[in-house]
């Protein structure tokens, strides 16, 4: 073997374990055999690896990670038969299927593999992998994963960690399997879905604590349960919808109102836990996977491509080009308008998403009055240049919903204004971070600002 080559994979066998054993000795073989240059395999194959492992617990599990390192205790596991789709493989395989939890909390996972372990043991998994999967995050196990049993370990015993875990809002994990919390009801209604062909009847709403909020959704009758209500949750399920996460409360799941006396010691009531949330930099909401009801502001740096005028498919609501769906076909599309928007605040920047309504008012002009105009210019891109126009540069406060996808941050404004004391208030900030040479200069114009900018 080339002395270069042999050291190498002495570094990538330091770096990723074993590379016989995780196979990408044969990954490394492959790409040497297409003449590439040794550097450039090495970095590759790190770079598809992760120079670093990253050792995560349950709660920071969200979807799409890959290539980390989860260390628990396995709460359940059976067998599952998986059948052969279109006659692509003979016979039948199995999918060993679980419950991974540690003492943050506690996930669903998958492996195609057969796992060194059973029901108690503690495990750690290299070179995992997360997938959205029927709505809920899962942790899943592959060929190139490496699983083992650990002797020793600091979590707690499976009978505490089996139990459903009680936890504010703000520390439920996208991931969390089974999950408890005591918290008031914010809004709550009523509506009915088609599910696999029956309809059934739906509660959901919104819940809070002193640490934040979350929407939630019940498939079991909630009598005594009121906007108001605090109320204690004990099993329930966490689920996605729209790259947010919510609490799922099923049949298993327990439900019941806190006596007055006893929510007199929590640390909110329905009015504390009810008030607007305060304004948060964009830095602290880049840093989250996802945050349920927030506030910021910042500049519009950008009106992105797809902004203006566009078609939806009336079944779905997604957005159609050329009068095809990609779940329906071909449908008549129905007009709609929306503004997509890179906000800036100096701390980090996000893509937010403005449905119609906030659309109109942040654009000060009516859908009918915007295809009036698309319809009058020449350039089909009318609109989407009156907005980039109108509104590259302006200051405004969103609130709504974020989650981070394959593009980044995807914040969904629900409501969006103008501060008014903004100007005051980003002025003197300004100058403050400019140093006090530039203080002294405002010091001495003072009034000539003031007299520019309307405030005394």
């Amino acid at each position: 073997m080339d002395e270069k080559i042999g050291s190498y994979i002495e570094e990538l066998n330091k770096e990723l374990g074993d590379l016989e054993k995780t196979g990408f000795h044969a990954e490394f073989n492959k790409r040497l055999a297409f003449q590439m240059l040794q550097d450039v395999t090495k970095e590759s194959i790190l770079r598809k690896l992760g120079r670093k492992k990253k050792v995560l617990k349950v709660k920071d599990l969200s979807a799409n990670l890959e290539n980390f390192e989860v260390i628990g205790i396995i709460l359940d596991l059976g067998e599952k038969t998986i059948l052969p789709q279109d006659g692509t493989q003979e016979g039948t395989y199995k999918m060993y299927i679980g419950v991974l939890a540690d003492e943050t909390g506690s996930v669903m996972f998958s492996s195609w593999e057969y796992l060194p372990g059973s029901i108690g043991d503690i495990i750690t998994i290299k070179n995992a992998y997360t997938r959205t999967w029927q709505n809920k995050i899962r942790l899943f196990i592959w060929a190139q994963s490496l699983v083992s049993e650990i002797a020793d370990s600091s979590l707690l015993p499976r009978s505490k960690l089996s139990e459903s875990q009680s936890k504010k809002l703000v520390d439920i994990g996208a991931a969390d399997f089974s999950v408890g919390t005591v918290a008031c009801v914010l809004q709550l209604s009523n509506k009915e879905v088609l599910v696999r062909g029956h309809r059934s009847r739906v509660v959901s709403g919104v819940l809070a604590d002193e640490t934040g909020r979350l929407p939630f959704t019940s498939w079991i009758e909630l009598p005594g349960i009121d906007i108001g209500s605090i109320i204690q949750i004990e099993g329930a399920h966490i689920r996605m919808l729209r790259g947010m996460h919510s609490v799922n409360i099923l049949n298993s799941t327990k439900v019941s109102s806190i006596e007055l006396e006893e929510a007199r010691k929590l640390a909110f009531t329905f009015e504390s836990a009810g008030k607007d949330p305060s304004p948060i930099r964009i830095e602290e909401i880049v840093s989250k996977d996802v945050m349920f009801d927030v506030i910021t502001a910042g500049n519009m740096i950008s009106v992105r491509p797809g902004s203006g005028i566009i078609s939806r498919c009336p079944e779905c609501g997604r957005s159609i080009q050329k009068a095809i769906c990609r779940v329906h076909g071909k449908v008549e599309g129905v007009r709609d308008m929306r503004i997509k928007a890179i906000l800036d605040d100096g701390t980090g920047s996000i893509s937010v998403m403005f449905p119609r309504e906030l659309s109109e008012i942040i654009y000060g002009k009516t859908l009918e009055e915007a295809e009036k105009l698309m319809f009058s210019d020449v350039s089909k891109d009318a609109v989407y240049e009156d907005l980039r126009y109108s509104l590259t540069g302006r200051y405004i406060a969103v609130r709504g919903n974020s989650s981070k996808g394959k593009y980044g941050i995807l914040f969904v404004a629900e409501k969006a204004w103008v501060p008014e004391d903004d100007l005051v208030v980003r002025v003197m900030e300004l100058l403050h971070r400019l140093g006090p040479d530039e203080k002294d200069k405002q010091d001495r114009n003072s009034q000539i600002f003031s007299g520019r900018v309307g405030f005394a």
